[in-house]
């Protein structure tokens, strides 16, 4: 599975960015669920949010309740992350993440990462 991270870039305190993930070159076993992870510099890499497979539940970090939505897209076999309300805080690499499952072994899949900078 390869993981393929748009979206970053750079906005204003108080703005919103989308980022996406998309996943390609077929799975060997079925994707358990995809998310969302990011690493500030000199912060440690920590969930963002969380998805299960066709979007059915959901897990958001409380740093980012209510502001950030995960979704599933099912056409590009991938997910989309709104940030809204974004802080300096957020400001981090963005990395994509998706784990095949095969009964109790999980495989995780990294994207190359996506920067995301707020200025204040």
């Amino acid at each position: 599975v390869q993981l393929v991270e748009s979206g970053g870039g750079w906005v204003q305190a108080g703005g919103s960015m989308n980022l996406s993930c998309a996943a390609s070159g077929g799975s060997s076993f079925p994707i358990h669920f995809m998310a969302w992870y990011r690493q500030a510099p000199g912060s440690q890499h920590e969930v963002v949010a969380r998805i299960t497979s066709g979007g059915g539940l959901t897990y958001y970090a409380d740093s980012v309740k209510d502001r950030f939505i995960i979704s599933w897209d099912n056409a590009k076999n991938g997910i989309h992350l709104q940030m809204n309300s974004l802080t300096p805080e957020d400001t981090a690499i963005y990395y994509c993440n998706a784990v095949e499952s095969l009964g109790t072994d999980y495989f995780p899949h990294w994207g190359q990462g996506t920067q995301v900078t707020v200025s204040s």
